[in-house]
């Protein structure tokens, strides 16, 4: 337990926030610094052919002892979010949480309130590590990453421990959508994948969202003010009106939960002459996002109607898509998560993802991958925290599942 939390600690600490804006692959050079370190570390597990491939994807081994078995893979990133900073982590240590609310040490108005996080009730005693008010924490998804290697780690310390090969893949830049852009599936090789990127304890998720990205561009007509009476088309209050236009008691991610999907505009940026806004459209049932793309373009039909000489341009870039479907090919992949987590101690709960991880991608390309607790908390935020006793249950599950696994010969 010691050695897991130093883990996640030491990881944690370093800077990997992806970079959206980025055109290189990782987008920023703190990924490939995670990276290298874990390939130091597998290497002196005894783990030789651990490597860090030209786009940062580190992959490596753990050998089976049953050699009939089928091979899996376990994945997680190691990007963090570009929405807070992950600049200066200072992780601080709660031992023996004493079930209150959680004043952040170096910004006291920042508060993790037990009304707001009830799974906090349930650990009391527990050692939950938090920020310290001015970054994230990075646990989505250092967790994961921690969860893995230590996983890695047990398992070579004990060559008892039954299991067919156990591929270990830790992929950049999930934030931002390109986490599996550079995975090779016949390099890794595995019949099914697990990614470690989940919240609390005992959840395997095995639906995400399904989702595309929409840019609106909106063309006006720029002139000096002094001049712009008749001429000016001004491309930024037709972003406004054209936001106006969209659902706001309906399809907004402040007023949905469960299954219900939604538009979400959150980045504009642009000028008079032209203004461009990105919406996301997301969906568990895959088709309803052609429909979500085109209320987008027939407000932007409105739009042009009534200003003439503007032009609304609506393109749409397919992101990731639920991973139920994938699933399917391969029922095992989530019989025997369930299996290896009531062999764990932990009663299994199959849920949904309102997001989507690398698993979605990955299923999308063939490989069937659900997606574990590793326990995430408040992800995102300065107000992020996670429970070390959960990452060490994620740790327990993955041995298990690899001997679940190692009984099913090919």
């Amino acid at each position: 337990m010691e050695r897991l939390l130093q883990r996640f600690c030491r990881y944690a600490r370093i800077d990997s926030q992806a970079d959206d804006q980025s055109s290189t692959y990782p987008s920023t050079p703190g990924q490939r610094e995670v990276g290298r370190l874990l390939v130091r570390e597998l290497l002196e597990m005894g783990i030789t052919d651990a490597h860090q491939d030209e786009n940062g994807i580190v992959m490596a081994t753990v050998s089976g002892n049953i050699p009939a078995a089928p091979t899996i893979a376990w994945v997680a990133h190691v990007d963090t979010s570009p929405e807070t900073s992950g600049k200066g982590v200072n992780p601080q240590i709660l031992r023996n949480y004493d079930g209150t609310d959680i004043v952040l040490p170096a910004d006291p108005s920042k508060v993790i309130r037990v009304a707001d996080n009830p799974d906090l009730a349930k650990l009391k005693g527990c050692t939950i590590i938090t920020t310290d008010g001015t970054t994230l924490l990075g646990g989505d998804d250092k967790a994961g990453v921690a969860a893995i290697m230590e996983a890695a780690h047990r398992l070579m310390l004990d060559p008892s421990l039954p299991r067919g090969n156990v591929r270990l893949c830790f992929t950049c830049d999930e934030e931002i959508g390109h986490g599996v852009d550079h995975v090779d599936l016949a390099k890794l090789g595995a019949r099914v994948a697990y990614t470690l990127d989940g919240s609390g304890t005992g959840e395997i998720d095995t639906e995400t969202f399904s989702a595309d990205l929409a840019i609106v561009t909106i063309h006006g007509t720029n002139i000096h003010p002094a001049i712009a009476k008749g001429r000016m088309v001004n491309a930024v209050r037709l972003a406004g009106l054209f936001l106006d236009r969209l659902p706001r008691l309906s399809q907004t991610p402040e007023l949905t939960e469960g299954r219900d999907g939604f538009l979400h505009p959150y980045v504009i940026e642009g000028g008079v002459a032209k203004t461009s806004i990105k919406i996301l459209l997301r969906d568990f049932d895959t088709p309803k996002l052609a429909e979500r793309a085109e209320l987008l373009r027939t407000i932007g039909r409105t739009v042009e109607a009534e200003y003439p000489t503007s032009r609304v341009e609506v393109s749409v870039t397919p992101q990731y898509r639920n991973m139920a479907d994938g699933l399917k090919r391969e029922p095992q992949a989530i019989a025997h998560a369930a299996l290896a987590m009531k062999r764990a101690g932990i009663e299994p709960r199959l849920t949904i993802v309102r997001g989507g991880t690398d698993g979605s991608r990955l299923t999308e390309r063939g490989l069937p991958t659900p997606n574990l607790s590793t326990g995430e908390h408040n992800f995102h935020s300065p107000l992020e925290w996670t429970c070390l006793e959960e990452m060490d249950a994620a740790v327990r599950v993955l041995i298990e599942l690899a001997a679940v696994w190692s009984a099913e010969l090919t």
